[in-house]
Parts: structure tokens; sequence; C-alpha cells
């Protein structure tokens, strides 16, 4: 299934048009259909305008307010996953099931789909055919973020780890919430920022991610990425005040932001889970920062954060 147009290729659309490529060539170049390049330039366009920030938007918007169906809105899959539950099978011998017997992915729901649309229903409709029915069931809540662009509008060269400057966001928390910690990691070099805020208000995170952000040259601030947490609700101010594009992860995906899950493990090596950050001071998550992004790392060949993200080369040791 194609892929939708990235901020890239519309650049590249538009750069191609001023020199008076036809749609045909276009679609070469950029190794797409004929009719994707067609369908851009009919629906995103401006008059005999073709801009790609605004192509862009435009395309954002009609997927913000498309409906969304889900899968089990499907009467013959949700009628399969009745059936398993009403024998008491568990949402995961159901899905893997489907797989077994089911060629088609689209005529198939995974796990993690059955059990959102269990705590959907109604308290009692089935979830008490689950095996830990009874037990409370913590952050099920779905959180939207208002005006919140998804990452399949992140530009390839994010994805692809091309460039410095497209980063991953996410607040660490302390021991009862006593205290937090606002974190931004680079997506190519693994570079850290970090900061102490005293709370989780929208208004107090975005103005540390905007510090942070800010203190960085314009070609390190290309994009930076979110989950769904309400801390990040002040998105678009940040997004206008520093002239960079904000992308959301879907909800309950942290894989989608796998490079900061990865680094707040290694933060926590040096605050453990039941830190209170209260007790901890500006200088020492600095400091603890420093410490990351000065350590070799494997997946950087050896390099060290630092040395990538300002293209540097370890200094030979002589014997």
């Amino acid at each position: 299934m194609a892929s939708h147009l990235s901020m890239e290729e519309r650049k590249r659309i538009s750069e191609l048009r001023a020199l008076g490529f036809s749609r045909g060539r276009m679609a070469r170049v950029l190794a797409r259909a004929k009719s994707t390049i067609s369908r851009e330039l009919e629906r995103n366009r401006v008059g005999c305008l073709y801009c790609p920030v605004m192509a862009q938007q435009k395309s954002d918007q009609r997927r913000r307010e498309r409906p969304l169906v889900r899968k089990m809105d499907r009467p013959e899959i949700a009628d399969q996953v009745r059936r398993g539950l009403a024998a008491y099978h568990s949402p995961d011998e159901i899905a893997g099931r489907m797989k077994l017997v089911i060629s088609d992915p689209r005529q198939r729901v995974s796990a993690s789909t059955i059990y959102r649309w269990i705590y959907r229903q109604p308290p009692d409709t089935w979830d008490r055919c689950l095996r830990r029915y009874g037990r409370q069931r913590r952050g099920v809540k779905r959180r939207e973020i208002a005006g919140a662009v998804a990452i399949a509008g992140r530009s390839a060269e994010a994805n692809e780890r091309r460039a410095c400057g497209h980063w991953e966001g996410d607040l660490i928390q302390g021991a009862q919430r006593h205290g937090n910690v606002v974190v931004l990691v680079d997506r190519k070099s693994r570079f850290l920022l970090a900061a102490k805020t005293k709370d989780r208000q929208a208004w107090r995170v975005r103005s540390k991610l905007q510090r942070l952000l800010g203190a960085l040259p314009p070609d390190h601030r290309r994009s930076v990425t979110f989950d769904h947490g309400s801390e990040f609700a002040e998105h678009e101010l940040l997004a206008a005040r520093l002239g960079l594009p904000v992308f959301f992860a879907r909800p309950y995906c942290p894989w989608q932001r796998g490079t900061c899950e990865n680094t707040n493990g290694l933060v926590r090596q040096f605050f453990p889970k039941g830190t209170s950050f209260d007790e901890i001071s500006p200088q020492r998550i600095a400091d603890v920062a420093w410490l990351l992004n000065h350590r070799p790392r494997k997946i950087l060949g050896y390099f060290t954060p630092s040395e990538v993200i300002t293209n540097q080369t370890p200094v030979a040791i002589e014997d």
C-alpha cells in the first residue's frame, strides 16, 4: 500500500513544476504513480499556485477530519471476536487463531485492538469474559491532543535518520509525581537535552522545551515528536514560536518513539524508578546528560552522541 507523500516529496514536486516538468516526468523522478502526482496537484494547490507547506497543511487537515473506521466496526470481524469471548478465549488467543486461519491481514485484528474495543464497551459487557475480570486496569482512557499532527506526516529524512535535528520528546516522572524531567533526544545522533520541571502543566513543559530547542542552531531544529501526554498540549504554540513541525506518535505505541524510550532507560541508570526529582538539582541532571552525550554508543559505531551531532572525529591516541 502506497504511503502518503512526505513534505520532502512535496518540496520536490514544487521544484520540478517550476522547472516545467510534466506530471509523468515528476512521477518518474519521485518513483510515484502519475495518478498520485496528478491527485496531489489537483487537491492541494491554491488556484494555480502549488506551495508545499500549504499542501502539507491541507493534507493533514483532511486526514484529521476523515472519519475513523475501525476494524471492529465491521460486523464479520466483530462477530468472530464476540464468539471467541463468549467461549472465554483471551484476546491473545482470539487474535492468534485469526492469524492462523485467516490469510488476509485486513480480515483479522490484534490482541491490543480487541482489548481497546472491550474497554470502550459499557462496563460488565465483554470485560467479564476476561480472565482478570474485576482487577483495576489503569490508563485505558484514550488521550487526545487538539490539533495533533500524526507521525505519518513526518518526513522520510526524519524517519530514516538522515540528518540531525529531528527530536523525540518525553517527560520522565519522579516518584509519586514529585518533580519531572523534560527530555529531548536527537534521532540520528542520540544527543540528549534534559531539564527539570516542577510539574506536568502544559505551559511549564512547553516553556522548558522552548528553552532547550531555542538554544539550538536552526539546522539542528527540524522537527520534534511527542506522545499524547497532556503535558504537550501547547504544541501549536511551541511550533509557532520555534518554526518547526511537531508530530505525535499513535497512542499506546511507544516503539514509534523508540530512541527516546531507550534513552529514558539510560537516564534511569542514574535516577532509578522511585527517585524523587524534587531532591535532584538541575546541575545533577545536566551532569547526567553530559555523561550520556559523551558515552561511546555501539549503534553509532562507538562514536559519542556529542561527536556525531557536532560532526567531530575522535582524537587518536599516540603510543
